[in-house]
């Protein structure tokens, strides 16, 4: 045997479970197709968002939380149908991982040396429903570190257990096959690639110089998802959601290209819920781009209005911030705008300042960097958009800024291929909304969303703008953002049990193969059912990679 156990990609889940196994006094290889500046894979990328229930640090802003009402939230959003077959397993990971948030999770985190912004977020409000989608108090704890601070113990833990003799990385090396012999596996084969001293992140070259296969005891898949590969996301595209656009932007690097959900289908492992995807509508084209495509997205607080590709604006619950596949099904399920690809925020300098944000370690330097002193001054005190957010507003090809309606409308029609926007229409449409702001008491349900928003001191302080008439001539210049779909995540994949075992087409687990991670629907084949609450990707990579490490290192005993 060449390793007790063999880790495919080397992402959060893989990095999770290769510590649990080299903790344990498994010897581990880690086999990934990218070179050694990609230890981390997509997670190095992410904002850093992480999903808990009833941590001190809700406690300290006044929000009540619960595991009761956690998981009437969860199965709300989730929606599974299938619980006889593809949700079998997929709705226990989700009561586990609940548990997990509500329990041991925070502790687990700090014991790694992971700590929290004061501040916790509110993502996903829902759709309007009490027991539907959404989050009905905020649960986005960000980490200092942002994804990188999440990643950087377990890459740490890595590069010692290399030194220990416990890890050996296989940088390079693409895996083709799982071997399997008599119903269990047994290694993996495939590809040397060529050398690639690429950044992280810029896609690498995919040149063959050699062949390699490894031995092992006990396999363990963690190589992610589709985002990158479109063709793969177009295939699986349901019905429900509509037609898939003909351009999208790409919200994760080019290496997350489904390659091994195939490949664990052909080694006799069962794929479920492939129609369940989670993309976002408020895509930005990078102007500072690190692989193709290069998409970013707003994480935006509640006061920009949305409109469609033909200036109408969106219903509820197509509101920023509130219900991400609701929004995506409608730009995308009705009739006249469905062949358009993009959609509006109209907004005020003032709401930019206070309520735009970017997703990315790389978009958020102060908090990336730990930079406490800098996210007060910045993020708190200061005066102005972030920078990173301002160096969207001056170089980005989806911004436009004017002090009045009629110029703003007539730049927006010069960023499509034909005048869809009518100025007189959309002047309108902002005048009833703003008359809405005039007193204590509105119809409008954006505006009581904004002043709900502003009862929760964390939103009132850093995250929504006081409550003002977007024509204000104070509040300006107005700002036009053209908004893409952004392709992020897989939430289903390979089935498997609570021990992440790899479960077969007959249900019963495949010998020696694990799965976690984005790969295996962050647990159980789709924990997240239909929706997610956010902050629940990384740790459904942290739950399912320490899952499938314990398990295998009680197999390997």
């Amino acid at each position: 045997m060449d390793a007790d156990v063999i880790v495919v990609g080397a992402g959060l889940a893989g990095l999770v479970a290769a510590h649990e196994l080299t903790s344990r006094g498994r010897r581990v290889a880690l086999v990934d197709q990218e070179n050694a500046a990609n230890l981390g894979g997509q997670a190095f990328w992410s904002f850093g968002g992480l999903f808990l229930v009833d941590s001190p640090e809700q406690r300290r802003l006044g929000v009540k939380d619960s595991f009761d009402l956690a998981w009437s939230d969860w199965r709300g959003s989730a929606g599974f149908d299938r619980l006889d077959d593809e949700d079998s397993w997929a709705v226990r990971w989700a009561r586990a991982y609940v548990e997990f948030a509500a329990g041991e999770k925070r502790s687990w985190l700090n014991g790694h040396g992971i700590t929290f912004l004061p501040t916790v977020g509110w993502a996903e409000r829902g759709d309007l429903t009490a027991h539907g989608h959404g989050n009905t108090v905020p649960r986005f704890h960000i980490a200092w570190g942002t994804g990188t601070g999440v990643v950087e113990p377990f890459v740490r833990y890595a590069r010692q257990a290399a030194r220990d003799g416990l890890l050996t990385f296989h940088h390079r090396h693409r895996v083709d096959a799982l071997t399997v012999d008599g119903g269990t596996a047994r290694g993996v084969r495939g590809t040397v690639l060529a050398e690639d001293r690429s950044p992280r992140g810029v896609a690498s070259n995919r040149e063959a110089v050699g062949e390699f296969e490894l031995t092992a005891q006990a396999v363990i898949v963690t190589s992610g998802g589709i985002g990158a590969n479109h063709d793969l996301v177009r295939r699986h595209w349901p019905e429900r959601l509509g037609t898939p656009p003909k351009e999208m932007v790409t919200g994760v690097p080019a290496y997350v290209d489904g390659r091994m959900l195939g490949i664990s289908a052909e080694a006799g492992a069962r794929l479920v819920n492939r129609d369940r995807m989670w993309h976002y509508t408020e895509g930005l084209q990078n102007w500072d781009p690190i692989w193709p495509g290069h998409g970013i997205r707003i994480l935006p607080g509640p006061s920009s209005m949305w409109f469609d590709a033909l200036g109408r604006r969106l219903p509820g619950p197509c509101l920023p911030g509130y219900d991400t596949l609701g929004t995506l099904k409608h730009l995308r399920t009705t009739e006249d705008i469905a062949g358009y690809d993009h959609s509006w925020f109209i907004l005020s300098q003032k709401i930019i300042e206070k309520e735009f944000a970017l997703s990315g370690s790389e978009q958020n330097p102060d908090i990336t960097a730990k930079d406490r002193a800098g996210f007060l001054k910045e993020r708190i005190l200061g005066k102005g958009a972030p920078g990173p957010v301002e160096a969207f507003l001056r170089k980005g090809a989806d911004f436009v800024t004017a002090p009045g309606v009629e110029q703003l409308v007539a730049k927006m029609n010069e960023l499509t291929d034909e005048p869809l926007l009518d100025a007189a229409e959309i002047k309108h449409q902002i005048e009833a909304r703003d008359r809405q702001i005039a007193n204590p008491y509105a119809k409008d349900a954006q505006v009581q969303g904004i002043r709900n928003a502003r009862r929760y001191i964390g939103d009132r302080l850093g995250r929504v703008a006081t409550p003002h008439r977007i024509l204000d001539p104070a509040a300006g210049p107005l700002i036009g953002v053209k908004l893409h779909i952004l392709t992020r995540k897989t939430l289903g994949g390979i089935q498997t049990d609570l021990d992440s075992r790899a479960l077969g087409t007959d249900g019963k687990p495949l010998e020696g193969l694990y799965a976690a991670g984005e790969v295996a629907g962050f647990g159980g084949g789709g924990v997240h059912g239909y929706n997610a609450l956010e902050g629940t990707f990384l740790g459904g990579c942290l739950f399912s990679g320490r899952a499938a490490g314990r398990a295998a290192a009680k197999q390997t005993a």
